[in-house]
């Protein structure tokens, strides 16, 4: 069965500093037409680090969206034209103050592709070393340190939700099975 949607016509409906939102009239597979809202966003990187003791490296922050503080791996938004290699050696060194010695893709992971755009690039850091956090002028975190049996814990006791974490944690947890 045909499964491709055949977009029409488009409308930008908002355009923000972060997201644009569009209204996108479809064509279906069985040629009925139809609607599409979608959030563009520039994109992102997740990165899963490790400290010179073998703890893996998160940040406790402050979700406005669901009003509560949220443990994550680091990450942030790819700047117009930047290579995700270098925002996630960028993001790393902002939020935890550990850059990367060495850097491993663990893929990519569309967040919520129902309607959101955004592609996050995920990447393990396996040996970093510290050079002091750059935090910038809007962020506002806690670095804190867990091993894999904690995050996996956290994870299935619903203590962790972020999306992108939870994933690179599982991606992670079978590189040594």
């Amino acid at each position: 069965m045909n499964l491709i949607e055949k977009k029409l016509s488009g409308n930008l409906k908002f355009k923000g500093k972060i997201i644009e939102v569009h209204h996108d009239d479809i064509l279906l597979p069985n040629g009925e037409m139809s609607m599409r809202e979608v959030v563009k966003h520039p994109g992102g990187v997740c990165i899963a680090a490790i400290n010179e003791n073998g703890e893996f490296l998160l940040v406790e922050q402050f979700r406005y969206t669901f009003d509560e503080v949220l443990l994550e791996f680091a990450a942030g938004k790819l700047e117009i034209n930047e290579n995700p290699i270098d925002a996630a050696n960028r993001e790393l060194i902002e939020e935890t103050g550990y850059e990367a010695i060495e850097l491993t893709s663990m893929g990519l992971l569309y967040p919520s592709p129902g309607y959101l755009g955004e592609i996050i690039h995920l990447y393990y850091a396996p040996k970093t070393k510290f050079v002091g956090q750059k935090l910038d002028f809007h962020e506002f975190l806690n670095v804190k340190t867990y091993t894999l049996d904690q995050l996996i814990d956290l994870v299935m006791k619903d203590e962790l939700r972020d999306a992108k974490t939870i994933a690179l944690i599982m991606k992670i947890s079978q590189l040594n099975p």
